[in-house]
């Protein structure tokens, strides 16, 4: 029995054994661990192996589920059918667990921000991913690929980009290269900023990243001044300041959080 990878899943199961092993090698135990979208069970084996994990697995596609729950034992009560994006994952694992996973293309960036939903219980994420997201989720300030999501992680995990993965370690074959990274919940406990305020500035900034921040930060600056009761000099001598000249790419996350701090 063999499963039929899905275009509307996002599906490449990865063939490289050696691979598949460097992988789970790159998360850290003791920890509950939780595998997104294990398909034909690639990880899977080699998780089970390890007598430091406790694993779970959740699994979107009804055809991989017969896979696994047929060529693995134990796979009852450690499986769930489901999508990983609507899970309620608290009431999965009450304490702290990891991540892990090849993640499916099309909604690796949704699978983030639902981790970042839930920081405070994933101390660890380590995921194959699209090569060109990962650079860009690694990239420090400064850098072309440096958007959105280096900003959000970053603000609440280090990332380490940890190797390359060849198109043709997979079947089908993606169009694109791979990579697999390492997140790491960094000290942070607090942002010392408005949060929801600070997701908008960096989400707003990077809509127009070839402009200067006061162009894309217009009707957040509008909205300070109008709370503000600011006279038109006094809203220039506001966006006099150097940060409104610079680009999004080239803040740091202190930066966007000093800028979130001036909008608030």
């Amino acid at each position: 029995m063999e499963v039929r990878a899905k275009k509307a899943l996002g599906q490449h199961f990865l063939t490289d054994q050696r691979i598949a092993q460097d992988i789970v090698a790159a998360l850290h135990g003791p920890c509950e661990a939780l595998e997104v979208g294990p398909g034909m069970g690639v990880l899977t084996q080699y998780l089970l192996q390890r007598e430091d994990i406790d694993l779970k697995l959740v699994e979107i596609d009804g055809e991989s589920v017969d896979y696994l729950l047929t060529h693995f034992a134990g796979m009852q009560g450690r499986l769930l059918q489901a999508d990983f994006l609507r899970l309620k994952l608290e009431k999965i694992f009450p304490e702290r667990f990891s991540v892990i996973g090849n993640f499916p293309y099309n909604i690796s960036s949704q699978i983030f921000f639902k981790v970042l939903d839930y920081r405070e219980s994933i101390p660890e994420v380590v995921c194959m991913i699209q090569k060109e997201v990962a650079e860009r989720i690694a990239e420090g300030p400064g850098s072309k690929t440096y958007g959105i999501l280096s900003v959000l992680l970053q603000a609440w995990y280090d990332i380490e980009y940890l190797f390359s993965v060849g198109s043709g370690c997979f079947a089908p074959p993606p169009k694109v290269e791979s990579a697999v990274i390492r997140l790491t919940r960094n000290g942070r406990t607090d942002l010392g900023c408005d949060e929801s305020l600070f997701r908008a500035v960096v989400k707003t900034a990077f809509g127009q990243r070839r402009k200067m921040m006061r162009n894309p930060l217009k009707p957040l600056i509008a909205d300070k001044a109008a709370r503000e009761g600011w006279t038109d000099e006094e809203k220039a001598a506001f966006t006099a300041n150097p940060v409104f000249e610079r680009r999004p790419e080239t803040l740091s996350v202190e930066d966007f959080i000093d800028l979130t701090n001036l909008l608030t």
